[in-house]
């Protein structure tokens, strides 16, 4: 081992340029004198290197012995290669973490070493490069530390709780390329922290901190916007933003508090005796015991929040009186008031009883709607959890839903599911932003009565025909009402210049301008809607005043959202004692530099055809690329709210006279219109059929979207009133008829409309009519879309009061088609069957459900003939009531309510009973079907079997190139090229359907060779078949080397879905290597460099933890992560060093798209790039040299043919 002293010490260079400093003779003096007094040192492991600050020696404080005194080592630069290092010299392991920021505390005494650079391979850190003992620039703030794989540490795995009483509450802490670091609390609730408390074994989540409620990390902020489902195993399998890409600061590091902390707290939360997990009676944990809550002051704020934190979504009652039984323990001794919009039960205020006391028999209960995974629904890029582009979550992923058939009826479920009002509007064509990945739901059409999207009837799962123009939106009524305002200017002209002001504890307080600049100014203009930040003309003093100075050391970047995101002094910490506090001005307080806007043709100044004033004219708005960051512009530069619609296609009529503005992009932080991008003034190539137009909340239209019918026999007939300033009116019937009916009967989803009545059938009420005039086309989605002349304008001629009656006024008959769907399979005319009565789909039950009834339910859709009738839920459970039991078709009636059956929602059955159908119609026959996933084409996979409405895998027990053969023929992928089992292509999920597969190889149907009977192994999915055929074999086309000095070393790239990706160094090695030099005919592997040796790459990181024996013919048929699921960045490019270093010249030949490496095109490679050869007079000589050409490295024998005409297909 060698001493201190021989630590290389740098020169003042930068790192990476630092040089060897050899010592001389006085030095190696020193060096020998010093051993003496290290003798102690060098008998233990390490000797002169230590780890200090926990009770286990192979973690904690980095410190060295030099001079007869232990000091510590400075974190610049400090990272995994370093201690890796420490760990081997000290004996324990290898490096689990590194860590930068005294995270064992702070040292004292000497910092001897600073800036080390070791490679990782050296014995013990003498050997490796460091400035001159005790020359730093640092503090013992900065103190390094090393946790290795021997050490306590590594039970704790990759996830921990730090800074709290115990291991299960504190701030959380995730590991990630050999380094701890902090979550962000942006999105952070109690779902994420259930699932931190799950993976950690410490019970269930209690509460969700912010705000660095367990203090400040020192370490990488690694994960931001998490955002679980709650059902994930580990934190790492739930959705969050790339590793270390964030806006945050350690001020807003997560924390968590789990039930096994033993911290006491009311946010441990349950419903007990409840039919489902989601109503029930309220109870929370009190001195570890559960009490129920008294039910005085309970109302449906409180029950939303409980609702909420359970994953139940909405409150639909809040029952007192103990509606659901009387608890057995002790009333919870205190009272509970919410304002309804808490994240957690435990934020809401919580006094004492006092003197008073809640008894038995008051209990409070909540119901809610009750949701799962599959049910949820979010509204993303607004800036509004009630407005946005719509997402649902389904198979463990977000996508969008396609706009075809999406009406407010849609977007009313949407907001009824996310508790956030009534709908206002639905807009589809991308308005919101164009999403990405899936799309998930298509031709969407709900009655308006579902309490979740999901359960709306749609085509299935991701079978769709759209693109993301077409991704649907949602505006819900709670998007339209003002947020508290945290963020100020004071003092001005304007609302966008004056003296800085924040929010904090129900208190206005100051920015002190100490190191304020434009990028602080940057944040505060563009959060408040104020265009860009002006230099502040000299001399404008908008005055200090008394106010308490909140905020000091404000240090933004000049990218955040809001100013609160920016790094700054804790809150009231301030030493501003020169009394200058921070101000902005903000290009829109320059009103008089902007082209004035306008709305026309609308009913008020705040809804109708955007126009604008230039040049002494004013014109119009085209609406290419017209959305709502756009709308969000206008309303605010006229003062009239917040955007319900941005309509398109001259809604509001065409304008004249000049177009002005076309594909105008804002980004919704703008002043004014005339500050967003756009073409020049009058450049455009527009129609006026094209002019832009914006409905904003300002209107009052958006009470329009709050109808009732009244004196009608039921909900869908009668007098429409309107809910406006807190009562209820009427429409004027002048020019009332079917079209403006049949808008009314729409937005109601009470279907058609039979007739548009007046005053006379319905009564008149109290007289008031709100809306003096509609003119609708009939074919607007709701009442506000139409022309509209409103609020008491009192020009209503006929004083007579319009009605309506719809074609739901009655309940559907069964023997119509609206009344009766497929759902949940593959196609309209195979699923679960569902019926609708009593405004409410619900399920049949399978008893006694028959080919016969199903004959009957397909005849009745128009779907041919039946091909089986699952029961048992075959295609999923469904919701809701269970409408129908026992029926009993003789198959030849026309329609299901023909057929005998009990009395609607009679039945003694569960949803696991639930009936379905398949139609001839679906295209699905009852044969089992074939396919191969999980590799790289639909010609090389997992082999996986449909069976019984179910995917299902084969087991690899005797399996070979002969089953592989029959596979690859009945797919069309040609012959097969080789049959792995043990998984290659991961393990699959679900049902093991055959084992022990024996084909001849002759078979043209892979269920004609011999098996065990359906389900029945020994299996596991890690013996899981696979197949690789002909038409899926990997070529060199597909794998190249770049940034290297020739072609045959470089990062490794590969060519997946028509995209060039890298590959992760994760395990790579040169078995790994081995194979992409075989693949290219580069000769042998020499070297595997990772760590972007060769450069870092962009885009797609396409493949990681590769893991080759080093044999395979082909990099893809490796075992390695499922293509694009990676835990890297490009700074772990891996790369290739081959033998063969051939220059650009160099003529290489290859064979390809053939059914193995020596048959197929002949392709030559030759100034750096592949061409074919052409066939004239090519013969079986030529063929032979080829064959021999390659017989050196890829032995292919003899040439069997020459093939011409393009026998071999490009």
């Amino acid at each position: 081992m060698g001493m201190p002293g021989s630590l290389h010490p740098l020169s003042s260079h930068p790192r990476g340029r630092n040089q060897l400093i050899r010592g001389g003779v006085k030095s190696t003096r020193t060096l020998l004198l010093m051993a003496c007094l290290w003798g102690a040192a060098a008998d233990s492991p390490g000797g002169f290197l230590r780890l200090v600050g926990s009770s286990d020696h192979c973690a904690g404080r980095v410190e060295v012995l030099h001079n007869g005194t232990w000091g510590t080592v400075c974190d610049d630069g400090w990272g995994s290669s370093e201690g890796q290092v420490v760990c081997r010299q000290l004996g324990c392991g290898t490096v689990l973490s590194v860590a930068p920021g005294a995270r064992y505390g702070e040292g004292t005494g000497q910092i001897w070493l600073d800036e080390v650079n070791c490679t990782g391979e050296e014995r013990d850190l003498s050997e490796c490069r460091a400035r001159p003992w005790g020359e730093h620039n640092c503090h013992h703030v900065e103190d390094a530390s090393v946790e290795c794989s021997d050490s306590s540490i590594t039970a704790l795995g990759t996830l921990q709780l730090l800074n709290g009483p115990n291991r299960c509450a504190g701030r959380v802490e995730v590991l990630h390329n050999h380094m701890w670091g902090t979550v962000c609390d942006d999105g952070w609730d109690l779902v994420d922290a259930a699932v931190v408390c799950r993976q950690l074994g410490c019970g269930t989540a209690l509460s969700a901190t912010s705000g660095a409620h367990f203090g400040r990390g020192h370490d990488p902020i690694w994960l931001d916007e998490v955002n679980c489902t709650g059902t994930e195993d580990t934190l790492f399998n739930c959705r969050a933003s790339a590793w270390g890409d964030n806006n945050c600061f350690h001020g807003e590091d997560a924390g968590v508090i789990c039930s096994a902390s033993g911290v006491s707290m009311a946010a441990e939360l349950r419903l007990a005796n409840g039919s489902t997990h989601c109503e029930g009676r309220v109870e929370v944990t009190h001195n570890g015991t559960w009490a129920a809550l008294c039910d005085e002051g309970w109302g449906l704020a409180e029950a939303r929040v409980v609702c909420r934190q359970l994953g139940c979504g909405r409150a639909l009652s809040a029952p007192g009186g103990s509606h659901f039984g009387q608890g057995p323990g002790r009333m919870w001794p205190d009272r509970v008031s919410c304002v309804g919009t808490e994240t957690a039960f435990s934020t809401c205020n919580v006094k004492p009883w006092g003197n008073g006391t809640c008894h038995h028999g008051r209990e409070a209960g909540v119901v809610c709607a009750g949701t799962s995974e599959g049910d949820q629904v979010r509204l993303v890029n607004y800036g509004s959890r009630c407005a946005g582009r719509v997402e649902v979550f389904h198979n463990k992923r977000w996508g969008t839903v396609c706009d075809d058939s999406w009406d407010l009826l849609d977007a009313e479920v949407v907001c009824r599911q996310l508790d956030c009002g009534r709908a206002l509007s639905a807009p589809g064509g991308g308005q919101f932003g164009r999403g990405d990945g899936i799309i998930w739901m298509d031709e969407t059409n709900c009655t308006g009565m579902e309490n979740a999207l999901s359960t709306c009837w749609a085509r299935p799962w991701g079978i769709n025909n759209c693109y993301h123009g077409e991704d649907a939106g949602v505006v819900c009524s709670d998007s339209i009402i003002p947020e508290p305002a945290h963020l100020r200017l004071a003092n001005g002209s304007h609302r966008c210049a004056g003296r800085v002001e924040v929010l904090h504890q129900e208190e206005w307080g100051a920015v002190c301008d100490r190191n304020w600049d434009k990028q602080d100014a940057e944040v505060v203009c563009r959060q408040l809607g104020c265009g860009m930040a002006l230099p502040a003309s000299e001399g404008v003093d908008f005055g200090a005043g008394s106010l308490r100075v909140w905020l000091d050391n404000v240090n933004c970047q000049g990218t955040e959202p809001t100013l609160t995101k920016c790094q700054a002094s804790l809150w009231g910490e301030s030493s501003c004692s020169h009394g200058k506090h921070a101000s902005v001005v903000c290009s829109g307080s320059a009103v008089s530099s902007f082209a004035p806007v306008r709305l026309v043709d609308g009913p008020g100044h705040c809804t109708g055809r955007v126009e604008v004033f230039h040049n002494e004219k004013w014109g119009t708005v085209c609406d290419d690329s017209w959305d709502f960051a756009d709308a969000k512009v206008v309303c605010r530069q006229l003062d009239c709210g917040m955007v319900i619609s941005a309509p398109r296609r001259a809604h509001f009529g065409q304008g004249k006279g000049p177009i002005w503005l076309d594909d105008v992009r804002c980004m919704g932080t703008e002043a004014a219109l005339s500050e967003c991008r756009a073409k020049g003034w009058g450049i455009h190539g527009c129609e006026h059929g094209e002019d832009a137009g914006v409905v904003c909340s300002g209107s009052g239209i958006s009470d329009l979207g709050n109808l009732r019918l009244v004196n009608g026999s039921d909900s869908c007939s009668g007098r429409v009133e309107v809910f406006h300033d807190q009562r209820w009116g009427g429409i004027c019937s002048d020019g009332w008829d079917l079209a403006e009916a049949h808008v009314v009967c729409r937005q109601l989803g009470c279907g058609a409309a039979h007739s548009a009545a007046g005053s006379t059938q319905y009564e008149t009420g109290d007289g008031l009519i709100w809306v003096d005039a509609v003119e609708c086309t009939g074919m607007e989605g709701a009442l506000f879309e139409c022309k509209v002349k409103f609020w008491g304008a009192k020009s209503c001629k006929s004083k007579g009061h319009a009605g309506v009656a719809c074609s739901a006024a009655a309940d559907l008959d069964l023997r119509s088609l609206e009344a009766l769907r497929l759902v949940n399979g593959p196609h309209r005319c195979a699923g679960r069957v569902e019926v609708f009565h009593n405004q409410q789909w619900g399920t049949v039950c399978d008893d006694g459900w028959d080919l016969k009834d199903a004959a009957v339910v397909c005849r009745q859709l128009g779907c041919g003939t039946a091909v089986s009738a699952p029961g048992l839920s075959g295609f999923g459970q469904g919701s809701g009531p269970i409408w129908l039991d026992r029926v009993s078709c003789l198959g030849t009636e026309a329609t299901l309510a023909e057929c005998q059956v009990k009395s609607w929602g009679h039945h003694a059955c569960n949803h696991v009973e639930d009936a379905s159908v398949v139609c001839s119609g679906s295209g699905i026959d009852s044969i089992p079907r074939l396919r191969l996933v999980g590799g790289w084409s639909e010609c090389a996979g997992r082999v996986e079997v449909f069976y019984n409405n179910e995917w299902g895998t084969v087991c690899d027990d005797s399996w070979d190139l002969s089953d592989a053969a029959v596979v690859c023929r009945q797919l069309g992928c040609g012959g097969a090229v080789s049959a792995p089992g043990a998984a290659r292509f991961g393990w699959g999920s679900g049902r093991i359907w055959l084992d022990d597969v024996s084909c001849t190889g002759q078979e043209t149907n892979f269920f004609e060779c011999g098996a065990k009977m359906w389900g029945v192994h020994n299996c596991r999915h890690g013996e899981d078949a696979s197949v690789v055929c002909a038409a899926g074999n990997f070529s060199s086309a597909d794998l190249r080397l770049v940034n290297g000095p020739h072609r045959c070393a470089g990062r490794v790239e590969v060519l997946h879905i028509g995209q060039w990706g890298t590959v992760c160094d994760d395990a790579w090695d040169l078995n790994d290597a081995a194979v992409v030099c075989r693949q290219l005919g580069c000769g042998r592997a020499q070297a595997a460099p990772s760590r972007a040796h060769f450069g870092q790459g962009t885009g797609q990181i396409w493949l990681d933890e590769v893991a080759c024996t080093g044999s395979e013919d082909a990099l893809a048929h490796c075992q390695a992560r499922p293509w694009g699921q990676s835990n890297c960045n490009h700074r772990e490019d891996a790369g290739v060093v081959c033998s063969d270093t051939s220059t650009t010249n160099t003529t290489t030949v290859r064979l390809v798209d053939g059914p193995h490496r020596c048959a197929g095109r002949v392709e030559v490679f030759h100034n750096q790039q592949w061409g074919t050869v052409c066939d004239d007079s090519w013969d079986l000589s030529d063929a032979t040299v080829g064959c021999l050409h390659w017989e050196g490295k890829h032995p292919c024998g003899v040439s069997g043919q020459a093939l011409g005409n393009q026998r071999v297909h490009p």
